[in-house]
C-alpha cells in the first residue's frame, strides 16, 4: 500500500483508485474486529470516514515513515471519535425515585425571596410578566394574554423592567 501511496502523491490517479480499494479491503475487517454485534453496521460509515480522513489528509503522511502506521493512527482516532460518539450512557429516571429522597427546599427559598425582593422595586404588571416569561418559561404570547395585552406591548414591558432593574444593581438608579 506504501508504493500506491507515493504514486498516488505523485499524481497517479490509477494508484490512489487502487490504494482506496486496497484501503477499503484493509479496513473493514479492522473496524469490524472492533466493533460489538450491536454497533456491526457502523463499519462501513468508519471506512468511508477513515477513507475521506486518509483524502484529505494524504498531503500530510510523511514518505520516510511506515504507511501503515500512518493509516492505522487515522483509523484508529476515527473508532475512537464513533466510541465517543455512541458511548452508552446509562439514565436513571429521578422520578421514579422521589419518594426515596427527601425535598430541601430551603436554599431555595431564600433565593426566590431575592428574586421577588428584586422584582417588587418594578410595576406589578411587569414584574409578574418577568416572572411568567423569565422564571416559569411561558412563552410572551402566554403571558401577554394572561394580562389582556398584546404581545409588543408585552415585549416592551419586560425590556423596560430588565433594562431598569440591570440599571439600579450596575450601580445606577434608574
Amino acid at each position: 500500500m506504501r508504493s500506491l501511496m507515493l504514486a498516488s502523491l505523485e499524481g497517479d490517479g490509477a494508484a490512489y483508485r487502487a490504494l482506496l480499494s486496497d484501503l477499503g479491503r484493509h479496513l473493514r475487517p479492522y473496524f469490524a474486529r472492533r466493533l460489538s454485534a450491536a454497533h456491526a453496521s457502523h463499519a462501513e460509515d468508519l471506512v468511508q470516514e477513515t477513507l475521506l480522513a486518509v483524502h484529505s489528509r494524504r498531503m500530510t503522511y510523511d514518505r520516510t515513515r511506515p504507511f501503515t502506521a500512518w493509516l492505522h493512527a487515522i483509523a484508529h482516532h476515527k473508532f475512537v471519535d464513533h466510541v465517543r460518539r455512541h458511548a452508552i450512557r446509562p439514565t436513571v429516571q429521578l422520578d421514579d425515585d422521589a419518594p426515596v429522597f427527601a425535598s430541601d427546599d430551603s436554599a431555595h427559598a431564600a433565593d426566590r425571596r431575592d428574586v421577588e425582593a428584586v422584582l417588587g422595586t418594578v410595576p406589578d404588571r411587569t414584574a409578574d410578566l418577568i416572572r411568567q416569561t423569565r422564571i416559569e418559561g411561558a412563552s410572551i404570547a402566554e403571558a401577554a394574554a394572561r394580562h389582556g395585552m398584546t404581545e409588543t406591548a408585552a415585549k416592551v414591558s419586560i425590556h423596560r423592567g430588565l433594562k431598569s432593574l440591570m440599571a439600579r444593581f450596575a450601580g445606577g438608579e434608574k
